[in-house]
């Protein structure tokens, strides 16, 4: 009895390490292992290299047990997927199957943005003291905002804006240089020769836009706004 003491507590002894080993095991961080994460980490942040700000990425865990993907390759299903915000990328694994798995992940980009710093009455034509800078998550504005303060400068607003918004492409628009029911000049021609026929505009229409002109003898015509009472007419 007395000899089999020291080789039980030398057993006890041995046992004690393994709740510790057990322990250290699970405060293992699963991202840790997750080479599919970080192959669609680095694909999202060389994707978003080019955007202006300050770009962090999040990869949401897996939300099942797959098996292993040998040779990961990340891509961006659909088309015309917005990068920065909640996306959604494709893997594609080398394996004999060449199965795709989906990855959900976060894009936020802080960055400058511009806002209106007072309400704006519709046909506004913006001005810089109009405009205020702000900083934030990009990700986090409309699809459709207008993010530079030149792509703004000088553009009309088609509504009022309150203040403090930030403005979308489909709430400006260039000033009008035609107006509807104006007298139009249309130009046509090529090398060294020029055609003039004039019309009234059916349209307004600003720098570049289209416009339809009606011609005395009724037909309408579609040309693009060169100047004010001007527009030119594909030859």
């Amino acid at each position: 009895m007395l000899r089999s003491l020291p080789r039980r507590l030398a057993l006890l002894l041995c046992l004690l390490p393994a709740p510790a080993l057990a322990a250290e095991a699970s405060n293992v961080d699963p991202a840790a292992a997750d080479p599919v994460a970080d192959v669609v980490l680095a694909f999202l942040e060389q994707r978003a290299a080019p955007l202006d700000g300050t770009v962090q990425v999040t990869v949401a865990p897996a939300t099942a047990t797959l098996p292993p993907c040998p040779a990961p390759r990340a891509f961006l299903p659909g088309h015309g997927q917005p990068l920065a915000g909640r996306v959604t990328v494709g893997v594609r694994c080398q394996d004999a199957g060449a199965s795709v798995r989906y990855r959900r992940a976060r894009v936020s980009v802080t960055g400058d943005y511009w806002v209106t710093a007072r309400p704006l009455d519709a046909g506004t034509v913006i001005r810089a003291d109009m405009l205020a800078r702000r900083q934030g998550d990009l990700a986090g504005l409309p699809d459709q905002a207008v993010l530079q303060r030149d792509q703004l400068l000088g553009w009309e607003t088609r509504r009022p804006l309150a203040a403090g918004v930030v403005p979308q492409s489909h709430q400006v628009r260039r000033p009008p240089l035609i107006e509807r029911r104006q007298p139009v000049t249309l130009v046509a021609g090529g090398e060294g020769f020029r055609i003039t026929r004039e019309g009234r505009a059916l349209d307004n229409a600003g720098l570049g836009g289209q416009v339809r002109v009606r011609l005395p003898d009724r037909r309408v015509i579609t040309a693009r706004v060169t100047g004010p009472g001007e527009a030119r007419v594909p030859y």
